[in-house]
């Protein structure tokens, strides 16, 4: 089809935008031939018209579809174009912060300038053994994909990474560095990776420093091989470096600085050792102050120092050429400071005694004068005599810089021939891998040498890259047999000629060197001359006669012919450099013995670095400079010999390219500049490799990949059984251009656009289909929405009409009966109101009447009051008037006499004054006497008559007034009574005002109240209303709070729960690390056991060479073997000195431990544990051998030890004395008693005794044999006897047995030692199980005392909210409680001790009727008649039941036979089908109990040692089959369950049978042998693990990820040239169904083998973590398997697996737990991921997945078809922010290789021991039944 078609409607386009280069937009409207204009409209709604180029008309390049965005690969885009890599890489590297992505064969690296989680050794180990285009883009998948051709194609590897400074060349090959080391290993014990790396602190300190673009940017380029042995293991390492960049030691730009050493060094200066250097601040010195910037934003310098150093001394450079180094770099800072005076024009001068020059003298060891001399001075040779020319000031400025620069550059090569020295390959280089970090094409506004040197370089590189890929490209095309046709691509060779050719840019310039009076100008003129015009690559600027052009592949640039030919001579005057190798400072003169030597011009040095300058060699008869003037290479020559031995070493191997991009100038984090991005691009090379890509046909599918894709074309008639025929009709038939799609063998290829136009008709079927069955979905959901809704509807009417009619009905009947309730309510209302109103008018008639009775009374009460007051009232008026006068008048009268009395008596006052008077008076007195007698006696007698009439008036006057008396008292009493009456009409009349008033007062407080009444019950009401509201709120408070009690009690019990669920995880969590950290411990045990087995085999195949008649047998062998396992804690340690014993003891000679190293060195397997080993072992011999030189010398001196050996060589001594007397009492009784016949030699009783005596003898000799051992061990050992440190010992016991010539002193001395340990061991054994035990109760104390501490706080909490009583009460309780459980403690505590003396007490009368029975045997069977009549039984073997104990007997010698046909011989196969489970175990056991029912100590213990070994060593032999392995697991936890449920213990004895509990150990304690069986069975389940883990590792990936379960859900989309694995199951593909089938697998294996239902669990447990772990950390690293359809794949995966464990009984195994990581991963795939209410589902949902694996999947989430939508950045900003505070480890990958602790529940059996019987299969004839 034409391109053209594809401009239609919506399409859309990428058109030039000035600020972001390409700018999207879309099409109005269909584009037609001829169109000039383009109607476009762009993102941001704008519309534009686009015009096309009239005389090209080309079409603007169109955008890929939205599913293709972000691809890893860019060739996988559909438009292979400059726009869609630039958006594919800036969405990939802004949206999804993925900053590596390929395009083609090359890796794009764009620096983030920000710290990635990417490159940890989990990221290392995901990534190896991976295909390339298995796992997302990456630099280590770079380098496996090298390290993996170089051990397939035995071909050697190159990785080429380039880029502009900044852009992180040097940390990527760092990390490709890092890769190879971790991976490949070292394969001797120097560490060869570690020095690798550490060359790389060492280069960056004085080969980078700081530039405007990179902080910390490599001024030189270095290519570093990387050696490697035939196993691939890193052997040594190669440097050569390029073009050091001179010039920045004596200047630098601003804000740049000098190189990061002399920056050390400064801020080193305060060091002790530095002193002498005279160092000090970085802005002292001139070459250190320049650009102003001496500081790196968080950098330390004198941290980075402490750091070099380190390395150098790593790299075997001594801390004395170390300070030679500080001293020439101290030096150069000096020079720098030396200043120069002018003393003319042409001449100038050093100040005397200069300062910087004399520090500069000291520390090169020169003398000053000299060196004074010739830094202003220079010599001149003519043909006949020499000339000493002074130079100006400006030359000699110049001459001073030229002098420093060399320095420089000699000790910058020097250390790079010492690195290459400490990185020199000991061995045999097999093949290497070549890491070449050099500069990328460079263009600045001034462009000078180093610019043109650079950039020619890129131009051979990029001509290298060119042939690569087009090479690559034609082997595809023949490899598919598809038509070659020849791919037009750009060959910079003719740029290349330009610069190298015969009179080429750099052939100019070296002739221009050679003039003398050569200048930069005439050089220029040169080049006009020769290119100009002719050359279209050459041009000359408009403005300038000092510049040139040169178009190079990226860009052009202007060079700048200024410096040329001064940096291309790189003048040093050799005066200078003689005074400096006359210097008396050792390691100058060394910087300069390279210039001495003669190279040829293709020649490199040792080292492969370029020196800047040289002179040969002079002639014999040359004259001076001569030699030097002839053979002395410009550098440009030099470092266009160094880039063709470059260029020959990268096309002699297979290149790998990474390119590297920087996305700002501004070191922003996650920032993409647009501009900048597509210069790099421009330059680098990946444009050219997308226009070659797209030259030719750069998609490519297979053709089952696209016929899942494009199935939906296809008619179901079109689809037949080859799908390659298919595949070609469906294209004839979708595109009618048969040029634009090729068939190859195996793909299909296609012309650049055609997967875009195959995609477009796709999604158009695909949008037709969705249409369809959207409209017909649709009509089926509105009919069945219709006829739902028509149903009911007429349900609905039908309820309804019945409703109303119901209605109308009720109506009725409502309307009837309110008629008559209105004819009753009515008549109630008139009745109702008549006998109101009449009962009304009465009232009203009866208050009417008796309110006018009433006012009449009071009138007529008023009347009759007002005269009675009128009454009185008048009387009281009368009274008062008359009161009134009468007081008037006896007031006038008063007045009146007193007037009269008064002038009488002034009268006789004037009278008394007068004789006269008194005469008168005299006169008339005797006269007045006698008429005074007169009167006196008339008065007599008138007194006489009167006292008559007084006495008859008194009888009178007594009766009237009696009379008066009584009208008195009755007037009086009527007074009162009138009174009284007046009172109380007065009181009345006061009580009427009074009531009247309060009538009045009432009235008004009747108000008051009234309206205080209304304000009450206003107020009342209104306080109601708010108690009310109050009440409601107090209820409503009372709710809340009780809410809140019940709340915080139900949160305090959660917390408290939760609390105790967390301890009891936490504690879960440290027993389980405890367990695994214990086990790993095992694991890495029983791996060194393995490797030092090897070792000794080897050794013993190596060194140990057999003699006649020294040859070990097999009893010898197996005795030997025996001892070597006893514990798990001593194997390793015991089996060197065990196999030393081996050795024959006529055997003298020591062994040659030279040849010793030299062989163990060519053991490739022995690592750095064994060496160490190895190293304690020499050095315990010397210390044993100088303690032995000590002890002869003089006496030793012991501790505790000897008093220890001393006690226990009593206490033999005593044991040996009692049974000496026991059996001499035996002796006597037997003699003294019995008759000499029962006693003599032939009787049956006699045999008997002798055997006892015999036993007793031996055992008596074996106690001499341990007290002579003792005694010897006492003088000869020094320290004690360790379990760990045997081997020390072994040796002074092999020199002890040497020593000994006699073969039974050997043999007593051996066993002695054996015993001697075994005492030790079961000592140390002892104490750490009780140790053990005191760690088991303590943990138990705390647990109990955690559970009561929160069962005190939970009462407290209980208790604090009861009241002060019920609290009282409550405590009293709980503290009845407390001590009633107490109580009950001590009681069942009393218990136990009470059963334990019970216990005791049992067993003492068993052993005291087991003696009285002994006794009462000897006395009763040497009876005559028992003698005659019947055989005598054996006194100490007595038989009482006929029926099996469920033992086993066999001999001694037996045991080698009986473990070999047992296990190492046993094919568990037929022993799974054939026999019970656990047999094997079974009889192991039965012959334990046989021994321990011997009591013979040493048949169990040789039984279970060789019985462990034997276990060991078919593990080790077989130990990669999953039925060997599982088979003895089960039978080792059966032999640990039987050891434990027959050993007498309560704990195990709740579950046997009586029988059983008579089956019981009776004599050993076995308890150590169970933790060595412990052990053992630990490494056996991990042995498993790993068998079932290399058996699922492969079938993972490709069953649970890449096979489509779901046929038809995942689209495939293009992959491009990195292919992936296809997700259609071919044959040999491990599907869903494959793992499913091998977990069958190992289920029924498991049960067959009877392996216990607990320990299966666990088993299918870590088997499903293996399967969770290992895909989801696939997802994680893969971008095209994050997406819904997958997500549904692996739901779906999930739940078949889910399925097997519901079928096998399993889900309370934990097995689906550790899948939750995986199925939280797929339901991330599948949620929405829009809205802030997602994001809270998301957080909420995936608490199973750490925050960076949910930004991961999120980042990674792509969509398949245009169906899907993208995940907003601002969304996944969003979870990153909800997820902040979460605190989860930041690993991203799970740990795939991480191993449960596994455990042992006892699980006892319910067979009977007697009922086994033993096949004939097992060859076990040997063995009988007791």
């Amino acid at each position: 089809m034409a391109a053209s078609e594809l401009y239609t409607k919506y399409a859309r386009v990428w058109i030039p935008d000035p600020e972001e280069v390409w700018k999207s937009a879309e099409l109005l409207k269909d584009y037609k031939p001829g169109d000039k204009v383009l109607q476009l409209r762009l993102e941001e709604g704008k519309d534009l018209e686009y015009c096309l180029d009239p005389k090209t008309k080309e079409l603007p390049p169109l955008r890929n579809p939205d599913i293709l965005v972000g691809e890893n690969d860019l060739t996988a885009l559909s438009y292979l174009h400059e726009p869609a890599v630039l958006h594919n890489l800036k969405v990939r590297f802004i949206d999804s912060k993925l900053i590596y992505t390929y395009c083609g064969i090359v890796l794009v690296a764009i620096n983030p300038y920000e710290q990635l989680p990417i490159y940890g050794e989990d990221i290392i180990n995901a990534y190896s053994g991976q295909n390339m285009g298995d796992m997302d883009p990456h630099i280590f998948a770079v380098a496996e994909e090298a390290y993996k051709q170089m051990a397939r194609d035995e071909r050697n590897q190159s990785i080429i990474v380039s880029g502009e400074s900044g852009a992180g060349k040097t940390v990527s090959a760092k990390y490709a560095m890092r890769y190879f080391a971790t991976v490949s290993g070292s394969a001797s014990e120097a560490n060869v990776e570690e020095k690798v790396l550490a060359s790389n602190p060492i280069m960056e300190s004085i080969g980078n420093a700081k530039t405007t673009r990179n902080d910390n940017s490599s001024r030189f380029g270095k290519y570093i091989e990387i050696g490697f042995d035939k196993r691939y293991r890193i052997i040594g390492a190669n440097m050569r470096t390029y073009l050091l960049e001179k010039s920045r030691v004596v200047f630098q730009a601003e804000e740049e600085r000098n190189y990061h050493i002399f920056y050390q060094l400064c801020a080193s200066a305060a060091l002790p050792e530095f002193k002498t250097l005279r160092l000090g601040n970085a802005n002292y010195f001139h070459y250190t102050k320049q650009g102003g910037s001496p500081v790196i934003d968080g950098v330390d310098d004198a941290k980075e120092m402490v750091n070099t150093r380190q390395a150098c001394t790593l790299l075997g450079i001594s801390d004395s050429y170390q300070m030679g180094i500080f001293r020439i770099l101290a030096g150069i800072l000096h020079l720098g400071n030396v200043e120069f005076a002018s003393r003319d024009s042409d001449s100038c001068t050093v100040p005397p005694k200069h300062e910087p020059l004399t520090i500069f003298c000291d520390l090169m060891g020169v003398e000053y004068d000299e060196m004074a001399h010739w830094l202003c001075h220079r010599k001149l040779a003519t043909a006949t005599e020499t000339y000493i020319k002074p130079i100006s000031k400006l030359h000699a400025i110049n001459a001073r810089d030229a002098l420093a620069k060399h320095i420089y550059a000699n000790l910058f090569n020097w250390i790079v021939d010492h690195v290459n020295k400490a990185l020199h390959a000991t061995v045999k280089q097999h093949s290497f891998i070549g890491v070449l970090d050099i500069y990328g094409f460079e263009t600045f506004e001034i462009n000078s040498f180093e610019q043109f040197c650079i950039n020619y370089a890129n131009e051979k590189l990029q001509q290298q890259f060119n042939m690569h890929v087009f090479k690559l490209e034609q082997e595809e095309y023949m490899k598919e047999q598809i038509p070659w046709t020849l791919i037009d691509f750009y060959d910079n060779q003719p740029c290349i000629n330009l610069i190298e050719a015969k009179m080429g840019v750099l052939d100019l310039l070296d002739e221009e060197c050679k003039m003398p009076k050569g200048s930069d100008d005439s050089w220029a003129q040169k080049l006009y001359n020769t290119h100009l015009n002719k050359c279209a690559l050459f041009e000359k600027p408009r403005l300038s006669n000092k510049a040139f052009i040169i178009k190079h592949f990226a860009d052009k640039v202007e060079y700048q012919c200024e410096g040329f030919l001064e940096k291309n001579k790189d003048t040093v005057y050799e005066e200078q450099i003689k005074v400096l190798k006359s210097s008396k400072f050792k390691l100058l003169p060394e910087l300069f013995q390279d210039e001495e030597k003669v190279l040829s011009p293709t020649s490199a040095t040792p080292s492969g670095r370029v020196p800047l300058s040289r002179t040969a060699v002079k002639p014999a008869k040359a004259r001076p400079g001569q030699a030097s003037k002839e053979h002395k290479k410009t550098v440009g020559h030099q470092f266009r010999n160094s880039l063709h031995l470059l260029m020959e070493t990268l096309n002699a191997t297979t290149p790998h390219y990474v390119r590297c991009i920087k996305p700002n100038d501004f070191k922003f984090p996650f920032t993409f500049d647009e501009k900048r991005a597509v210069q790099q691009l421009r330059a680098c090379g990946v444009l050219e490799t997308i226009r070659i890509s797209a030259a030719g046909f750069p998609s490519r599918w297979t053709y089952q990949e696209f016929f899942s894709r494009y199935r939906v074309l296809m008619k179901q008639r079109d689809v037949l059984g080859d799908r390659k025929q298919t595949c070609k009709n469906v294209l004839e038939k979708l595109i009618q251009d048969k040029d634009k799609y090729q068939f190859g063998k195996t793909k299909i290829f296609f012309r650049a656009g055609q997967v875009a136009y195959l995609e477009k008709i796709r999604a158009d079927k695909l949008r037709a289909a969705c249409i369809r069955i959207q409209k017909t979905i649709r009509g089926w959901l509105m009919r069945k929405k219709y006829m739902r809704m028509r149903k009911a509807a007429i349900t609905i009417q039908r309820h309804v009409r019945g409703y109303q009619a119901r209605c109308y009905a009720k109506f009725l009947r409502r309307t009837r009966a309110a008629i008559t309730i209105q004819k009753f309510q009515r008549m109630y209302v008139v009745r109702k109101r008549y006998q109101c109103m009449r009962a009304a008018t009465i009232a009203l008639q009866a208050l009417l009447r008796g309110y006018m009775v009433r006012n009449k009374y009071q009138m007529m009460l008023r009347e009759h009051k007002s005269v009675i007051i009128q009454k009185h009232v008048r009387g009281w008026l009368a009274r008062v008037h008359y009161r009134r006068t009468l007081k008037a008048i006896v007031y006038l009268q008063c007045c009146y006499r007193r007037m009269m009395a008064k002038r009488e008596l002034k009268k006789l006052k004037i009278e008394a004054r007068s004789v006269e008077r008194y005469k008168k008076l005299h006169i008339g007195l005797e006269n007045k006497i006698m008429q005074l007698q007169r009167k006196i006696d008339e008065q007599n007698k008138e007194y006489k008559s009167l006292l008559e009439k007084m006495s008859n008036l008194e009888i009178t006057y007594s009766t009237e007034t009696e009379k008066l008396r009584n009208d008195v008292e009755r007037l009086r009493m009527s007074e009162e009574e009138a009174k009284n009456a007046t009172n109380r009409v007065i009181s009345l009349q006061e009580e009427i005002a009074k009531l009247r008033k309060e009538l009045h007062q009432t009235q008004s407080e009747k108000k008051t109240i009234e309206e205080w009444a209304d304000k009450y019950k206003q107020d009342t009401e209104q306080l109601v209303s708010e108690l009310k509201e109050q009440n409601t709120l107090l209820k409503t408070e009372k709710e809340e709070l009780n809410r809140r009690i019940h709340d915080q009690a139900r949160e305090i019990t959660e917390s408290m729960e939760k609390k105790l669920v967390e301890e009891t995880k936490q504690l879960e969590l440290d027993l389980n690390d405890e367990r695994l950290r214990y086990q790993n411990l095992l694991n890495e045990f029983s791996r060194l056991e393995e490797r030092y087995d090897d070792l000794k085999d080897e050794m013993n195949l190596m060194v140990s060479i057999p003699k006649p008649g020294h040859k070990r047998t097999d009893s010898t062998h197996s005795s030997n073997e025996s001892e070597y396992t006893f514990s798990s804690e001593i194997t390793e340690a015991e089996d060197l000195p065990v196999r030393m014993e081996q050795e024959p003891s006529e055997k003298k000679a020591p062994l040659d431990m030279s040849l010793f190293l030299k062989l163990q060195k060519r053991v490739t397997e022995l690592e750095q544990e064994k060496q160490s080993l190895q190293d304690e072992l020499d050095r315990k011999e010397e210390q044993a051998l100088r303690a032995k030189a000590k002890e002869e010398e003089r006496p030793p001196i012991r501790g505790a030890e000897l008093e220890y050996e001393s006690l226990k060589r009593q206490e033999l001594e005593s044991e040996n004395k009692k049974l000496k007397n026991e059996l001499n009492e035996l002796q006597k009784a037997l003699t003294e008693t019995r008759a000499p016949e029962v006693t003599a030699p032939g009787a049956p009783a006699y045999r008997v005794l002798l055997d006892q005596l015999t036993s007793v003898s031996e055992e008596l000799e074996v106690r001499k044999e341990e007290v002579l051992i003792l005694r010897s061990q006492l003088v000869s050992q020094k320290e004690a006897i360790q379990p760990k440190n045997t081997m020390t010992d072994a040796t002074i016991l092999l020199e002890d047995v040497q020593k000994m010539k006699d073969k039974g002193e050997i043999a007593q001395a051996y066993i002695g030692l054996k015993e001697t340990n075994r005492l030790l061991e079961s000592q140390l054994q002892s104490q750490k199980k009780s140790h053990e035990n005191e760690l088991e109760s303590l943990r138990g104390e705390i647990q109990s005392l955690k559970e009561e501490n929160n069962r005190q706080q939970q009462l407290l909490a209980q208790n604090l909210q009861l009241p002060p009583e019920a609290r009282i009460e409550a405590s009293l309780q709980h503290e009845i409680t407390r001590l009633t459980n107490e109580n009950l403690d001590l009681m069942e505590q009393l218990e136990k001790q009470d059963k334990t003396v019970r216990k005791l007490k049992k067993q003492l009368k068993v052993f005291a009727k087991k003696i009285g029975e002994l006794e009462v045997g000897q006395m009763e069977n040497i009876s005559p008649g028992q003698i005659i009549d019947e055989p005598i039984r054996p006194v100490n073997i007595p038989r009482k039941e006929k029926d099996f104990q469920g033992m086993l007997e066999y001999k001694k010698e037996d045991e080698q036979k009986l473990v070999k046909n047992l296990i190492l011989e046993l094919k568990p196969r037929g022993v799974a089908v054939n026999l019970i489970p656990g047999l094997p175990a079974y009889i192991l056991f039965m012959c334990v109990r046989h021994a321990d029912y011997l009591n013979d100590d040493q048949k169990v213990r040789s039984l279970l040692t060789s019985t462990i070994n034997g276990i060991k060593k078919v593990l080790k032999k077989r130990g990669d089959d999953f039925e060997t392995v599982s088979f003895w697991l089960s039978n080792t936890c059966r032999f640990l369950h039987c050891l434990k449920q027959y050993s007498g213990e309560e704990g195990f004895m709740k579950h046997n049978t009586p029988r059983q509990n008579e089956h019981c150990l009776t004599n050993f304690d076995l308890a150590e042998y169970r933790q060595v069986l412990s052990d053992l069975a630990i490494q056996i389940y991990q042995q498993l693990v790993r068998v079932l883990e290399n058996i699922l590792q492969p079938m993972i990936v490709s069953g649970m990820l890449e096979h489509e379960t779901i046929q038809g859900v995942s689209g495939v989309k293009p992959t491009g040239l990195r292919k992936r694995t296809s997700s259609i199951a071919d044959e040999g593909t491990y599907t869903l169904d494959s793992i499913i089938r091998q977990l069958n697998s190992f289920h029924s294996v498991m049960c067959q083998h009877g392996m216990d239902p607990e320990l299966i669990k666990q088993v299918v447990k870590q088997m499903f973590y293996i399967i969770g772990a290992v895909t989801l950390n696939n997802l994680l690293l893969r971008k095209d398997m994050c997406s819904w359809s997958k997500g549904m794949q692996i739901r779906y995966n999930v739940s078949q697996l889910e399925e097997w464990l519901r079928d096998k009984n399993l889900m309370n195994s934990g097995a689906k737990e550790t899948l939750e990581p995986l199925i939280q991963a797929a339901q991330l795939l599948q949620v929405k991921k829009k809205t802030d209410e997602d994001a809270e589902a998301i957080c909420s949902m995936c608490n199973a997945l750490t925050t960076a694996q949910i930004v991961k999947v999120l980042n990674l989430y792509t969509p398949v078809n245009e169906f899907e939508e993208r995940v907003l950045v601002s969304f996944i900003r969003t979870i990153q922010v909800r997820l902040r505070d979460r605190k989860d480890s930041p690993q991203l990958l799970m740990d795939a290789k991480h191993i449960f602790p596994v455990t042992f529940p006892f699980n006892p059996s319910s067979l009977a021991l007697e009922t086994i019987q033993i096949p004939a299969s097992l060859g076990l004839g040997f063995i009988s039944r007791v």
